[in-house]
């Protein structure tokens, strides 16, 4: 069986990661069509991408169309541009970060995004609690921002000085903020001098809705961000990519806009939530998370109703669920939640 299709536990396949809709029919095939997939974390509502012009496929991406769409996230991330690697998605980012010769040793903040433990293969596991101790081991230290799947966010400030002590000892500061563009003020690249020994992950599709197009960024520290760059050679991402993510990026009112709409949807499903009965015990606002002691139960309840969630392994206790996309999908999901 393939690595990432495990076979432990009945609900294997989707606690593993989101998104599952191929395991959900087959799990599910007399559910309703189509599928309500809250599993992910990612915008129902993408940014609008027709009206770009379409790049030709045919020859390779020019550099220069690189460099704009570098450019673009860098103004947007509050990041210099010496500063910044192109990614044909963060999670390609997050599986490379072994190869950057980090100093040791590792360890991720918990509980986090399943990723970051195949990140950095063998990491010690500690908790948020624990971080301003860790930092005077030095070594290197992965956590998300949001965080993943609970949303907790820890002020930028409070990072730098984190990073500042890791440093100090020779260590360095990773940090996934995949989430981050629900907010202008989570980011900590502009709060980094160049010389912070700080690298920051960014997802395009996340925020924008648009996972498909595989875009990310690697930000900060000039060296492990020139390395990846050179892993991944001359062409990293799609010339699909470069067009979606400069136009996107450029679009500050679609963001302002979006960050509203995403607010109002998250108090919206809250309220959804509460009439059920549920407890939101973590929170961004592309999810929700649910903590109750029937989760397992709630997971097959809203699958035969075509609506797929997030269950975890080693929290059985946890759902997590991402935003319906219009008043359709809230009015679906709170006929399921009705049913509980």
């Amino acid at each position: 069986m393939p690595k990432d299709q495990p076979a432990a536990g009945p609900n294997g396949t989707f606690t593993f990661h989101g998104g599952r809709q191929d395991a959900a029919r087959r799990r599910f095939a007399a559910a309703p069509q189509p599928w309500l997939d809250l599993s992910t974390g990612i915008n129902p509502v993408a940014w609008p991408i027709e009206p770009i012009d379409v790049p030709d496929n045919g020859p390779l991406p020019l550099r220069e169309a690189l460099d704009g769409l570098c450019q673009a996230a860098a103004r947007h991330f509050g990041v210099g541009r010496h500063a910044i690697a192109a990614l044909p998605g963060s999670e390609i980012g997050l599986r490379l970060l072994r190869h950057l010769d980090l100093p040791r040793p590792w360890r991720i903040v918990v509980p986090t995004y399943r990723t970051h433990a195949d990140a950095l293969p063998g990491a010690e596991p500690i908790g948020v609690a624990r971080l301003a101790a860790e930092a005077e081991r030095g070594g290197t230290i992965l956590l998300a921002n949001p965080n993943n799947p609970d949303g907790r966010v820890l002020p930028p400030a409070m990072l730098v000085g984190i990073a500042h002590r890791l440093a100090a000892r020779g260590g360095m500061l990773v940090i996934d903020e995949a989430f981050a563009d629900v907010a202008p003020d989570i980011g900590v690249l502009p709060l980094l001098t160049a010389d912070d020994l700080v690298i920051v992950m960014r997802s395009f599709g996340k925020f924008f809705g648009l996972a498909g197009v595989r875009l990310g960024f690697l930000c900060g520290a000039a060296a492990p961000v020139a390395a990846m760059a050179a892993m991944l050679g001359d062409w990293p991402v799609s010339a699909q990519a470069i067009a979606c993510g400069t136009a996107a990026y450029g679009d500050p009112d679609w963001i302002d806009t979006t960050r509203r709409r995403l607010a109002a949807d998250a108090a919206t499903i809250d309220r959804l939530l509460h009439d059920a009965g549920l407890s939101v015990s973590g929170d961004c606002p592309l999810f929700r998370l649910v903590e109750c002691d029937d989760a397992a139960a709630l997971f097959e309840r809203l699958g035969r109703a075509g609506i797929l969630s997030r269950p975890f392994d080693d929290r059985p206790d946890w759902l997590r669920l991402g935003l319906p996309g219009d008043a359709a999908g809230f009015d679906r999901l709170a006929r399921a939640l009705r049913h509980r």
